[in-house]
């Protein structure tokens, strides 16, 4: 017998933790491979690949389709076999002749749900998203997390590129378009639901302003669908220059904190998150200057996230606390719990809330005078 062998098969629970705490580390150290594969695969255009091949897709005619040499088919298949892992594609058989190699299996790859998202024509399609969130400009400012802590700056990105996130998509179209896009993406897939399942929010409303509203994508399915409803988007003016309005929808420029445009109900769709309490305080009194009193139908309708204290209450809290780091990396804001969203707006002198937890990881709120 070995002397290596183990008694009884087992090693001691000080071991075990050992071990344990070694590859809870490992996981970790190397949870970018998951984000870093998954941008690989959309660069590369897997996933159209092989929803327009309209079958199971054997590996080798996945090579083919992508154009690559054939020193790449076992790189793909293992690449492939990640994102099967982490509930992307799918294997499925496949009725295959003779002479195929091993790792094929007489299997091809279809879609997971989730990777319909990932498709370039999907109308709710989250591409634009992950591209932009995983661009270097947005990336590199957490190599520099460490550094931002010990000095004075207002948050690790300005200590990247310089100035706040805002400044530089003023003078950098690419990133200006990067992200009007991930939020334009973002806007087509929550206000599907909104419209769908939260039409009695909109009922009695005959104008709107969508503060922060980009380039209109939710202004515009709020008029489509309720085609009563009149409709501002606001915006900085590099954000809406050159848009052109429609019959019940129209674009102004300005600055939330200077004034915002009268109307029955404001919009704030993932605004308030980006920006620190003070500032909040100020963007909610500026939207309460421009609504009526509750009584004559005033309120504001938020889309943000209502962060779970407790994780057993909510299995999405690790996404949740994803976005308050990246707030804290990226901007000067921050994901809130319900007491905290409440504080803010008891400060900005609202009198009530209402949250409905609809959207997921987000919530809608409706704010009242």
């Amino acid at each position: 017998m070995s002397k290596m062998a183990l008694q009884n098969g087992e090693i001691s629970k000080e071991s075990k933790e050992l071990l344990h705490s070694q590859a809870h580390i490992w996981n970790h150290i190397f949870s970018f491979i998951n984000s870093m594969s998954l941008k690989c695969a959309v660069e590369l255009e897997i996933p159209d690949i092989i929803n327009r091949h309209g079958s199971p897709m054997l590996l080798s005619k996945l090579v083919e389709e992508l154009g690559l040499k054939h020193e790449r088919t076992h790189s793909l298949y293992r690449l492939m076999r990640f994102l099967i892992h982490s509930g992307f594609f799918v294997k499925q058989s496949v009725s295959t002749a003779p002479g195929y190699n091993d790792e094929e299996q007489g299997e091809g790859y279809v879609l997971a749900p989730a990777s319909r998202l990932l498709l370039k024509d999907e109308p709710l399609t989250l591409r634009p998203f992950l591209l932009t969130m995983l661009d270097p400009m947005l990336l590199d400012p957490w190599e520099h997390m460490s550094k931002w802590f010990q000095n004075d700056d207002v948050n690790a990105f300005h200590t990247t590129h310089g100035m706040m996130l805002w400044d530089l998509a003023g003078e950098d179209p690419k990133l200006n378009r990067l992200f009007n896009e991930a939020m334009a993406s973002d806007a087509r897939l929550v206000t599907s639901v909104i419209v769908e399942h939260c039409r009695d929010v909109f009922e009695g409303l005959d104008s709107i302003v969508d503060v922060g509203g980009g380039t209109g994508t939710v202004a515009k399915a709020i008029v489509e669908s309720f085609q009563d409803i009149k409709c501002i988007c606001f915006d900085l003016p590099h954000v809406i220059d050159g848009l052109v309005g429609s019959k019940n929808l129209s674009y102004v420029g300005g600055d939330m904190f200077q004034a915002i445009p009268n109307a029955d109900a404001i919009l704030l769709k993932w605004i308030l998150h980006d920006w620190k309490d003070d500032e909040c305080v100020e963007i909610l009194k500026q939207c309460k200057k421009a609504i009526p009193s509750k009584e004559n139908g005033g309120k504001l309708i938020i889309i943000e996230m209502v962060v779970k204290v407790h994780k057993e209450e909510n299995d999405l809290l690790e996404t949740q606390l994803f976005f308050d780091m990246l707030m804290m990396n990226q901007v000067q804001g921050r994901e809130r719990s319900e007491d905290e969203w409440a504080k803010l707006f008891v400060d900005a002198g609202f009198s009530d809330y209402k949250i409905t937890p609809i959207l997921g990881l987000r919530s809608l709120i409706e704010v009242y005078p």
